[in-house]
């Protein structure tokens, strides 16, 4: 190490010129590391591991900038931030033939059982939205599936193995958010309306990495769903969905498969080197 450099906070010498920028996104994921929200400069320098005066330098410049913005005495993320984080998802892979294939390929595995493709749609008030589909010949309607339950009960995270795995790894104010929400009316008998109970599922598939769901979203349909991430960030969730006279517990094959698909879809994400840690939180 020469006489310029310093030890950054890992221990690797950083040269003078870019103590400023590490500084900074050390206060940025001091919002993260917090679970967003409104924090005021003394909390926000002990996350970050900097002193207060620097912090709050920090902070006014970004302020300026609009990385972040002033709420009373506290800061929170602005508009920039979240403007960033669009144009990351801008260059995410889409939806295409392969991903297609990967959920095709999952129907097949699982003797027709009817797939889905669902991503994160955090602009929404943090709901989830089906992007793709491996249905076969099947039509839907005739299935029961009305546009309503598709505008009410499958894109709230509260309700369904694909809404309670996305759920499972957002922050926990995020959660709280979506806790507070009503349960969707269409929903199924089997849908979780206890919060505690509620939480202990998250915690199960964070555990396990995979969700199942028994008449959650509709009566007499059972499923399986497993999480697309970008890193460590949560995207989406690939849903097996059965009836339950077919599928009335969910076979190890079928949850095997399911958490192959989604790690298949999930690789796509991988050569990408930075996930959305600001806009989810980890």
């Amino acid at each position: 190490m020469t006489g310029n450099e310093t030890l950054n906070r890992e221990g690797t010498p950083t040269r003078p010129g870019s103590r400023l920028v590490d500084r900074f996104i050390r206060v940025q994921q001091a919002f993260a590391d917090l679970g967003g929200g409104a924090h005021g400069t003394g909390e926000l320098a002990e996350a970050a591991g900097l002193d207060d005066s620097t912090t709050s330098r920090i902070l006014q410049s970004g302020v300026h900038q609009g990385v972040f913005e002033r709420v009373g005495r506290k800061y929170r993320l602005g508009a920039t931030a979240a403007q960033l984080g669009l144009h990351a998802l801008a260059h995410t892979p889409s939806k295409d033939e392969t991903t297609h294939e990967t959920l095709e390929e999952l129907r097949e595995a699982t003797a027709g059982g009817l797939v889905f493709q669902y991503m994160l749609a955090p602009f929404a008030g943090a709901q989830r939205a089906c992007i793709d589909m491996a249905v076969g010949d099947s039509d839907l309607v005739e299935l029961g599936m009305t546009a309503r339950d598709i505008l009410s009960v499958t894109r709230s995270l509260r309700t369904g193995a694909s809404g309670r795995t996305i759920l499972a790894y957002l922050p926990r104010p995020i959660q709280e958010t979506v806790l507070a929400e009503p349960v969707p009316e269409e929903a199924g008998p089997g849908v979780y309306r206890d919060r505690d109970a509620l939480l202990a599922s998250l915690a199960d598939i964070r555990d396990c990495g995979y969700a199942l769901g028994y008449q959650e979203c509709m009566p007499l349909w059972n499923s399986c769903a497993a999480p697309i991430a970008w890193g460590q960030a949560i995207m989406g969730a690939v849903l097996l969905l059965k009836p339950a006279s077919a599928m009335p517990e969910a076979p190890p094959s079928a949850i095997q498969a399911t958490q192959a698909a989604a790690a298949k879809i999930s690789a796509r994400l991988s050569h990408l080197s930075e996930p959305l840690s600001m806009m989810y939180g980890f």
